[in-house]
């Protein structure tokens, strides 16, 4: 098959990872400097990351811009406990899906570093016959960059809210009212030397991800800390690329299961093979 649509909606859902996950703290911590009424800012960013921590899951709305100006909305559950898993719908036609997919949204599920697509069965190639397309994540972060994605400190929002505190740059940009609740907003620029293991994820032009980026040389994060010590925004500009992430619930959501092996087609080789001719 032709992977025409590559760039749009691999691009698209890969994006959607940067809002959870961002740089390290083990990598980031090496940049820690005096700032500006810092103890305050880190007092607040602990409180909010040992609660994000605890909860291990929320209901998110996500809004990505691929450079286009244009954001594609995805809404679902993300979970990251023990790695980054999220089930989540988005607009078919917006993330330029609808040729394998006739309904007006798909649901995309994230589980043990692949991504799965639910398609609608194809009648030649790879997915013929199959309800859902496979993309293991290092087609698109490269081997080195999904490994960001592994285990326990991967995809964590938290990491996020650790890099953001052990930033050398971090402002308080005073209260804001984000979706109806009073937040106090922060802000911080975080370079590539300091991105930790991440950098390999979103600084190498040789993926997929680093290449819609343009291997950026430094990551922008802004986060709203609600009253509840809990975030209430996440936003997040590396390159051309941004990710708004909303959280509307915490906790009790249902695990994040991949689907049965029988209804899968892999799409992994034929994404890195067209990658490689990119190149």
């Amino acid at each position: 098959m032709k992977l025409k649509y590559t760039a749009a909606w691999v691009g698209f859902t890969a994006a959607a990872m940067v809002a959870a996950s961002a740089c390290s703290a083990e990598g980031a911590k090496t940049a820690a400097k005096a700032v500006d009424n810092a103890d305050k800012i880190m007092a607040v960013l602990a409180r909010a990351t040992d609660r994000t921590e605890q909860l291990g899951s929320a209901e998110v709305k996500v809004s990505t811009d691929m450079g286009t100006g244009t954001p594609i909305a995805m809404n679902g559950t993300y979970s990251w406990g023990d790695g980054l898993a999220f089930d989540a719908r988005m607009d078919t036609r917006a993330a330029q899906l609808q040729q394998l997919h006739a309904s007006p949204t798909t649901r995309i599920l994230f589980v043990d570093g692949a991504y799965y697509y639910d398609i609608d069965p194809q009648s030649s190639g790879p997915l013929k016959g199959k309800e859902w397309m496979k993309i293991d994540s290092s087609a698109i972060f490269g081997d080195k960059g999904s490994q960001a994605f592994s285990g326990s400190s991967g995809g964590n929002p938290a990491a996020s809210m650790k890099s953001l505190k052990y930033a050398n740059n971090v402002k308080d940009l005073g209260k804001e009212t984000v979706d109806g609740q009073t937040t106090t907003h922060y802000r911080a620029v975080v370079d590539k030397a300091h991105m930790g293991k991440f950098k390999d994820a979103y600084g190498d032009k040789s993926n997929v991800m680093g290449s819609l980026t343009g291997g950026a040389d430094s990551l922008t994060m802004d986060i709203w800390v609600g009253s509840k010590d809990l975030p209430v925004r996440l936003k997040q500009q590396i390159g051309a690329v941004k990710v708004t992430m909303d959280f509307e619930k915490f906790g009790a959501t249902a695990p994040v299961k991949a689907p049965p092996a029988a209804q899968v087609g892999d799409l992994t080789e034929e994404i890195k093979k067209n990658q490689g001719q990119q190149g």
